[in-house]
Formats: C-alpha cells, sequence, structure tokens
C-alpha cells in the first residue's frame, strides 16, 4: 500500500428500516442473546460529526480491513490456511466490530451480470468431510464461486456480530490495483466474454447493484465509493480533483451521483467517501485531502445522514513526510497536517470521520510514535477507523496476523478435528490496535453494532450495552460519556386515531376531525412545523428510543405532542412505529406519492 504526498495544483434512513414494521422490543436475556439477528434494525445514521443506531444511542466503528476480493484470487487472502468460520470467530473474539472489504468493480459487474469469478481451492481436498473450509464446498464437490463465498462470509459476520462496509479498492482485480488513482478507465474481459470499458457510469451501476442485492441485509451496513483517488501516480491518465466542476476527474461530482444511485436503491446504507491526493496546492496522502469539504460538500438529494468521509493516514514507514521531520506531537501533527487536511471535520462537528487506514511496522521509532498518537486522537474525538489489515501480506504496513495454519487432529470418537491457528501479532494489537476498539471502561467487554448478537465469545451487543452498562460503566467512548442507556420502551407507543376525511394536494394529505382539534392536518408532520422533512424521522424514532425525554410528556422542549403522533401515524397500520419513520423518509426519497399510504 505505497502511499505519496505529492503537491497538486437527511434521511435518518438507518432509523427506520425495521423491516417487521414495529418498534423491537426485547428482554434484556433476548437482547445478550446469540441468536441470529434478522430484525434488520442494525442501520446506522449520521448528525454532526457522530453517528447513531435506529434509537439515537452513539455507536462507534473500530473495525480492521481483510483484502482479497480486489485481488485476483477473488476472496479474502488466508482462507487458503484458515477456515472462514474460524477466522470470523476470532476476528469477533479479538474486538472487530467492522470489516472494511475492498473490491473491485470487475467482480461486482460479474456478479451483476450473474456470472462471478470462480475463487481458487480452498479446501485440499474439496472433500466436505475434511474439517477445512467444509461451508466452501458444494455437495457435488466443487467449490462455491467468489458471490457465493461474500455470502457465506457475510452470514458467518451475521453469527459472530460483526458488521461489514465494502470499498472499491480498483476497477479491475489486481493485487496492486490501489496504485491507480481513478475509478474509471481500465478495462476488463467480463466472464460473459465482453470486453468491459469501466466507465463511470458502469462504476455508479455496479454499486447501486449492490446496494439493492443487499438491501435487506443489515450486516453490510455501507458502501466505501473508492479507494484513494489520487494523482497520475500510478498510471491514470490525469488527476483526481475536488471542485464544483462537471469534469470527469471530478471526485466530488462522481461521488455525489454515486450516492445518490445508491441511497435509491438503499436509503439506510453509509456512503463513505475519501478525499482526493491534492486540493489548491496542498498535497496529502492519496485518499487523505478532504479539505474540499468545507467548500464543495457532497449533497446527495435526500440529505447528508448517510454521508461519512473517510481520509487514510499513514506514519513514515509507509512514505517519509515533512511532517514528520522534527520531534512530532498530536499538537504538530494537527497544526502541520491534520486539522487542515481532515481533523476539521469532527474538531467542528460537521460529519463523521473514519480513518479507513491506519496501521503499520513496528519499528521501535518513529512510526510507533506517529500509531500512538493517532491511536488516542481517534480514541479522544470519536473518529471511526479501520486498520490497515488483518491478513500480513501487505509488504509496507504488515498485519495485525502474523501467521495463520490449519491443523487437524483425531477426536475421541475417531473423527477428524480440524482447528485454525492465528498467530496476532501481540504488541501491534495489544499496544496499538486494542486501546482503540469499542469496549465498556471497566468490564473491557466488547461492544458490537447489532442490537441482538453479541461480538464474539467475551463482547455484548449494542441492546445488551445500552440496557446493561451505559449507565453504570459507560465505555471508552469519549471517555465514558454514554447516553443514559434506557432501555428500549417495552410498551407500544399510545396513540389516538380518528376518522377523518381526506383532501389530497400534490404533495400532502390534509384532514379535518373534531375529536383532536385538529384542522388541515399534515400527515408526516410530526414537529408541528408545517413541513414534512426528516426531523420529523428523527422524532418518531427518538420518542420511541427516549419516551421520558421525548415522548408526550418528556422533558425535551421539542418532544412528540398528541397531535404529532397523529400526524406521524402514516403507514397505515394503528400507532406510530419505525415503521412510519421509514415511510416517512420514502415519501421525502419519491417512493410514495403521498402520506398516509393507506
Amino acid at each position: 500500500m505505497k502511499k505519496l504526498v505529492r503537491t497538486a495544483a437527511a434521511l435518518v434512513s438507518a432509523a427506520a428500516l425495521a423491516v417487521t414494521g414495529a418498534a423491537p422490543c426485547f428482554s434484556q436475556s433476548m437482547m445478550a442473546a446469540n441468536a441470529v439477528d434478522t430484525n434488520g434494525d442494525d442501520w446506522l445514521h449520521a448528525k454532526g460529526s457522530r453517528l447513531y443506531d435506529m434509537n439515537g444511542n452513539e455507536v462507534w466503528l473500530t473495525g480492521a480491513n481483510w483484502f482479497g476480493f480486489n485481488c485476483t484470487e477473488n476472496s479474502p487472502h488466508y482462507l487458503w490456511s484458515g477456515d472462514i468460520d474460524d477466522m470470523v470467530r476470532e476476528i469477533a473474539d479479538h474486538g472487530v466490530n467492522v470489516l472494511r472489504l475492498p473490491v473491485s468493480t470487475e467482480l461486482l459487474y460479474n456478479w451483476m451480470i450473474g456470472d462471478p469469478d470462480p475463487i481458487e481451492s480452498i479446501n485440499p481436498n474439496n472433500d466436505p468431510s475434511y474439517p477445512f473450509n467444509v461451508d466452501l464446498i458444494k455437495e457435488d464437490g466443487s467449490v462455491v464461486n467468489s458471490q457465493e463465498l461474500f455470502d457465506i462470509l457475510l452470514a458467518k459476520c451475521k453469527k459472530y456480530g460483526v458488521k461489514c462496509f465494502i470499498d472499491i479498492h480498483s476497477p479491475e482485480s489486481n493485487n496492486s490495483g490501489h496504485n491507480y488513482g481513478l475509478w474509471y478507465g481500465k478495462s476488463f474481459e467480463a466472464n460473459n466474454g465482453k470486453n468491459v470499458e469501466v466507465t463511470t457510469d458502469v462504476w455508479i451501476e455496479t454499486l447501486a447493484w449492490c446496494a439493492g442485492h443487499y438491501k435487506g441485509d443489515d450486516t453490510l451496513i455501507g458502501f466505501d465509493l473508492k479507494n484513494e483517488p489520487h494523482s497520475k501516480y500510478g498510471g491514470a491518465p490525469i488527476d483526481a480533483i475536488w471542485d464544483d466542476s462537471d469534469a470527469p476527474n471530478n471526485w466530488k461530482k462522481a461521488a455525489q451521483d454515486c450516492a445518490d444511485a445508491v441511497l435509491e436503491k438503499n436509503p439506510n446504507a453509509l456512503i463513505i467517501i475519501e478525499g482526493v491526493e491534492g486540493f489548491e496546492g496542498h498535497g496529502a496522502w492519496w485518499g487523505g485531502n478532504l479539505r474540499g469539504v468545507a467548500k464543495y460538500p457532497v449533497m446527495p438529494k435526500s440529505g447528508t445522514s448517510q454521508i461519512v468521509y473517510s481520509p487514510h493516514d499513514y506514519g513514515p514507514k509507509v512514505s517519509d513526510q515533512s511532517w514528520f521531520h522534527k520531534d512530532f506531537t498530536e499538537a504538530t501533527l494537527l497544526d502541520d497536517y491534520w486539522r487542515d487536511t481532515w481533523a476539521y471535520l469532527v474538531e467542528k462537528d460537521m460529519y463523521p470521520l473514519l480513518i479507513g487506514e491506519w496501521g503499520g511496522l513496528l519499528d521501535g521509532g518513529d512510526n510507533e510514535k506517529w500509531l500512538g498518537l493517532i491511536r488516542d486522537y481517534m480514541i479522544k474525538n470519536h473518529i471511526n477507523h479501520t486498520f490497515w489489515c488483518l491478513n500480513d501480506d501487505s509488504g509496507d504496513t504488515g498485519g495485525l496476523w502474523k501467521g495463520v495454519q490449519f491443523g487437524t487432529t483425531q477426536g475421541a470418537d475417531g473423527k477428524i478435528v480440524g482447528k485454525t491457528t492465528i498467530d496476532w501479532d501481540q504488541v501491534k494489537y495489544d499496544t496499538y490496535y486494542y486501546p482503540a476498539i469499542w469496549k465498556t471502561s471497566k468490564t473491557k467487554k466488547f461492544i458490537g453494532l447489532d442490537h441482538q448478537v453479541a461480538l464474539g465469545k467475551d463482547g455484548i451487543s449494542l441492546n445488551d450495552f445500552y440496557v446493561n452498562y451505559a449507565a453504570s460503566e459507560g465505555s471508552n467512548l469519549d471517555g465514558g460519556k454514554t447516553s443514559s442507556g434506557n432501555p428500549i420502551s417495552s410498551e407500544d407507543p399510545k396513540t389516538t386515531t380518528t376518522s377523518a376525511v381526506t383532501t389530497t394536494t400534490s404533495s400532502v394529505t390534509t384532514t379535518s376531525t373534531t375529536s383532536q382539534g385538529v384542522s388541515n392536518r399534515v400527515y408526516g408532520d410530526t414537529n408541528l412545523d408545517g413541513e414534512v422533512e426528516l426531523s420529523d424521522a428523527i422524532l418518531i424514532m427518538q420518542d420511541l428510543a427516549n419516551p421520558d425525554k421525548y415522548g408526550q410528556s418528556g422533558s425535551d422542549p421539542l418532544h412528540i405532542t398528541s397531535q404529532g403522533l397523529d400526524n406521524g401515524d402514516v403507514d397505515g397500520q394503528k400507532g406510530v412505529t419505525s415503521n412510519d419513520a421509514l415511510t416517512i423518509q420514502k415519501k421525502l426519497l419519491g417512493f410514495y406519492d403521498k402520506l398516509p399510504i393507506a
């Protein structure tokens, strides 16, 4: 992962998609259960510089990269020497709550046309009776293809409480494809024999297809639209730029167009947008320059509630930079590089950040000094991150793993038993990664992003944290400052429904009724400001998650009222639930012509 610095001249959709159509209610024992989550309630959304779950509780994405789907092997690396179930379990047991999975546009294109790439044999005997990656061997003895493998990986992550997002690492499948700085301009031969040029339209089409195909699985929570847009270094014909033009190499416009297409297919997905290399004469790491956001922010049609900006940052062992040529500190790094390049987005509470890549070799010197400084800065400022990387075959950074081996023994019953052994780099993990992953303050339990499924063997689910730990001990999020820990209400919101005669206009439906004294009601307008906006969906979810604060008798000045509840009952079912919030959002996206929908 060679990086160079070169100088160059509001949907609340996460809150909404509880596909059951009702506010989820769980006993504490259910919240801590390890049953596979099928509720579709784990989508996230942004507000200011923080990410929140459907209940308005803060979350912290603290994960790692596992590359290989972007390469010609078409599978995560080290599945040739480790069992997929064992490996995902170990990942969860070590507190990784989200995986960034690099892929290529070529890979997604072949999935889209229904002709997925094959993968190499990853069971030495192609034999389901041999206890090694048996999940990847079909009944006829053949190996699953790359999309089937991806689906199995998602299922394993769901099983162990790990979330994922994909990253378009390169246009074509290429083990060195990250060197190419644009999202378009490469060609490949598709599996149907067609020669495909990756244009901006093809890149958008494949991502939108993927968003639509997986929109029902909240294990895949987002899309990193393009890895490290940068300069001509690496073979691109022109630099990636960030401005307000219609130039084909304008990354800001391409990202905005792609975000619109993805969110049309799945309005709940996080859209993760990296920077460029150069902006108005200021250089940065590849993909690390987010100065342009202050001047030209990405503005999807549906709002910015799903936008997360994602710089990459590295130390001097990857490529030495001017800001390392001193006795550098957090203060000097901020002044010389971090603040104006990306940190201002969090310091000014503008947008969430996710450091998509950080990591590196242990040198006993400046590289480790930098690792400690960026680790501490991310912890103090609640910056989401995915460490580069798990697998150790990244030449200039190494990984959290030193190696992976699979062995067998004979059990007491005579059957062969398999076990994967991962040799973790304990110094790198213990010193630099472990302190920066989300966990409870005292008991040090890893906190997952799934509301029901605990993260690994000793971790907890998101509901378990907010019900049983947030108020009592908190977490390492912002030094332990968390929400009050109020559990999700076990009672349906109480609403009064009246008979009414409706009159439809071009945008809203009004009604006249006498039982509540409401006239000219604007369906969807829960905060009674006369408009149907994203804030109305937010208020429903806040009421459901924290009725003491946002309910009819809530302490917050902006709590929901009885009339607001009547206005918000728009999904055709009696009573206001999270599905009403989703219905309002879909109306804003154009899925419905009017409210209520039935």
